[in-house]
């Protein structure tokens, strides 16, 4: 059976709270507590997106996601009371897509995952389909800056023509820096352009340009793209090439 959203979390009352909140919504949602109930249960059954638990019983949310993505592509939202950068950093470098803490509001918690169901089955469509026509629109999707290239289309970028492997909102953030380059843009602005998501929290953000920072800086700790406006946002700077 196919589910919209697959919830792992050893915490009974607030899962089937949940899945009952979602499910009054009109989006069907199953709930498991451990690693093992989550394994069998793609033994016969789909989701489209999982919320995942780090601390489960005997067992690791961290590790479960490892495991998770030998099987399926799906994206996956880490759920934790857990609060410190480093645990963020970690689920989004092992395969999650987003960090939600709790206690969470039923109501955001639901119009996240529509929003991150709604990006997912988008990006399924092949590229033929979503980009323009003729040569212009494969032009203008090619953006080089001081040796850094995104291909919109291709879904590709390059440092000094050595390929980069970017997670999907890794690439969309990038590409909308890129896009903006040498203006300020807004942390608001990039939660609604970007992630297409009011209740982004900055955490998120903020652990997401730390990885694009590890990834096409030379420096992290003194970039030369991606510059911090402290207080508002962030500014890409470098010349069109």
């Amino acid at each position: 059976m196919r589910y919209e959203c697959l919830i792992v979390d050893d915490e009974e009352a607030l899962s089937q709270s949940t899945c009952e909140y979602f499910t009054l919504f009109g989006l069907s949602a199953f709930w498991v507590a451990d690693a093992d109930s989550c394994l069998a249960f793609f033994n016969d059954n789909s989701a489209d997106v999982i919320l995942l638990d780090i601390n489960l019983k005997h067992s690791s949310g961290f590790d479960l996601c490892k495991r998770l993505r030998e099987l399926t592509p799906v994206p996956i939202l880490f759920i934790s009371a857990r609060q410190s950068d480093d645990d963020k950093l970690l689920a989004l470098s092992i395969g999650g897509d987003d960090y939600i803490q709790k206690p969470y509001a039923l109501s955001v918690l639901l119009a996240k995952v529509k929003v991150v169901l709604a990006r997912y089955r988008a990006s399924l469509v092949p590229p033929a389909a979503t980009a323009g026509a003729g040569a212009a629109g494969v032009d203008a999707a090619l953006i080089v800056i001081n040796g850094l290239t995104l291909d919109e289309v291709g879904g590709t970028v390059l440092l000094d023509g050595q390929r980069l492997e970017l997670k999907m909102m890794e690439f969309k953030l990038l590409s909308y820096l890129m896009r903006n380059r040498g203006r300020v843009v807004g942390k608001e602005e990039l939660f609604r352009r970007v992630w297409e998501d009011a209740f982004v929290g900055v955490g998120t953000l903020n652990v997401h340009v730390r990885r694009l920072r590890e990834k096409i800086e030379r420096d992290p700790n003194n970039p030369r793209f991606i510059k911090t406006v402290w207080g508002i946002g962030y500014v890409f700077e470098g010349d069109d090439q």
